[in-house]
């Protein structure tokens, strides 16, 4: 069976999306926003009468990354002119529905990604009674360049749609959870920020937030002046008639520069749209949200990193030295007891997760806690045994089971095809769909006595403050 055509009427014009053989609607490529280069995104209030959304748009210009090849990203239509969305229902969409609405902000490093990719569909998880949004929006220089925050501000018009055409297509415009990972995540944290989140956004759910990427001002604005240099250019006007090729060749040579958060192109605090401080404003929301992180997030690296393979001993020594001072030793002693048999590279990519991902989640969730603002914490731990089992529970493992998306080809390359792996997408889908739908999920919201983390694996539990004694580490 195929999919067939769907029309619907609204206020703004009809448009035509498709139905499943399942009963479920997708409409896809749908336009928000318009975009000079370098210029804040304009609304688009309407569509075209009988506009085909049965196709996905074009995705912004981007040089793809490892893990959109292996999410099978098309990447055959590029364009500035990106900033579309895809909406998927569980069923015909009338008014009457009113369902919650989950908009979903796709990661990349800020560089790459779309919301097209076929691992974000949201038919699975709209099945769930909810309405799913998935978001393009401007990247790299095109988005993040200096400090206009210009992805953001993108992020902050697809939300607008969503409050005036989300109707339409069964969604309850005063009930939407923005959620989304790695850059996606801190885009959350970041968009929590924004003074300009009030009515657009009521719930927050992230997964892996790149936090580390968030910068300041002074600091955009050297990463602008040094791309600025590196095109041969004078000034940022200068950068508005490049050629798209001579932008992605810019960008490509920035990023070989050295740094250790890779925050090139990053939202950031203090410029357009977002307040000074982006962690203490985020901490301050009354916006319920929800935070999880991978157990071990930097494999999805370190496994390809011949520097980590060919470690030994000493270089233990050397970067734990580095990173823990005076506790250090304590550190090694800690690290080689909770990571049994893990080689060298192992331990080192272990404390790499922790500084990169799971101790700035904690502190996050621990200045909520303490600004009493509600806060849950979950940790996925689930390792793959794909490659070997070199990934472990790797960065982006998570999203597929999230999205209960495991029947996406060539997934198992990153999962395996385990029959344990749909309990663990059932249960962790449930519960993304009952936070949109209720407020708050299963488990028993954070708080700095007893920690409580969701442990999501094949068999999922509420432990309470799991590791502590790496997490006293960084205290």
């Amino acid at each position: 069976m195929q999919n067939e055509a769907l029309s619907i009427d609204s206020d703004n014009g009809s448009l035509t999306g498709l139905l499943t053989p399942s009963g479920s609607c997708e409409f896809l490529g749908i336009p928000f926003a318009t975009a000079k280069r370098l210029e804040n995104p304009v609304d688009i209030s309407s569509w075209d009468d009988n506009f085909s959304a049965t196709s996905y748009g074009s995705i912004c210009p981007q040089t793809p990354g490892m893990l959109e090849m292996v999410f099978n990203m098309n990447s055959s239509h590029m364009s500035e002119d990106c900033l579309n969305l895809n909406v998927f229902t569980p069923r015909i969409p009338t008014e009457e529905m009113s369902l919650p609405v989950l908009v979903w902000i796709h990661g990349g490093a800020y560089t790459n990604g779309a919301g097209s990719i076929p691992c974000y569909h949201g038919g699975s998880l709209s099945s769930r009674e909810t309405v799913v949004v998935a978001i393009n929006y401007r990247l790299g220089p095109l988005g993040f360049l200096g400090a206009g925050n210009y992805g953001i501000l993108d992020m902050l018009s697809a939300l607008r749609w969503v409050q005036r055409n989300i109707s339409v297509f069964g969604g309850d415009s005063g009930n939407v959870t923005i959620f989304g990972e790695s850059a996606g995540g801190s885009a959350v944290v970041s968009l929590l920020a924004s003074p300009e989140i009030e009515g657009l956004a009521h719930k927050a759910w992230a997964m892996s937030p790149s936090i580390g990427q968030l910068r300041n001002k002074p600091r955009a604005l050297d990463l602008e002046k040094q791309f600025i240099e590196l095109t041969g250019l004078s000034t940022i006007d200068d950068v508005k008639s490049m050629s798209i090729d001579d932008i992605l060749a810019t960008q490509q040579k920035q990023m070989t520069s050295p740094t250790k958060a890779f925050d090139f192109y990053a939202p950031t605090a203090g410029g357009v749209s977002l307040s000074n401080d982006i962690l203490a404003t985020a901490a301050n929301s009354p916006i319920p949200l929800v935070v999880g992180t991978n157990r071990d997030e930097n494999k999805l690296w370190a496994a390809f990193d011949e520097s980590l393979a060919n470690a030994d001993m000493s270089r233990w020594t050397e970067f734990t030295d580095e990173t823990f001072g005076e506790r250090a030793k304590k550190a090694r002693d800690v690290y080689q007891e909770l990571r049994p048999g893990e080689s060298v590279g192992g331990l080192m990519s272990a404390v790499s997760t922790d500084t990169g991902f799971r101790q700035p989640a904690q502190r996050l969730c621990e200045a909520r806690a303490e600004n009493e603002v509600p806060t849950w914490m979950y940790w996925f731990t689930w390792p793959s045994p794909a490659m070997g089992g070199v990934i472990g529970c790797c960065h982006a493992l998570d999203i597929p089971f999230a999205f209960d998306n495991l029947h996406v080809e060539n997934i198992s390359m990153l999962t395996g095809d385990g029959t344990e792996r749909a309990g663990i997408a059932d249960r962790f889908a449930s519960e993304i769909a009952a936070f949109a739908t209720h407020s708050h999920p299963s488990w028993s919201q954070f708080n700095t006595n007893d920690r409580p983390t969701l442990v999501i694996d094949t068999e999922t539990k509420l432990a309470h403050d799991p590791e502590q004694e790496i997490r006293v580490l960084f205290v």
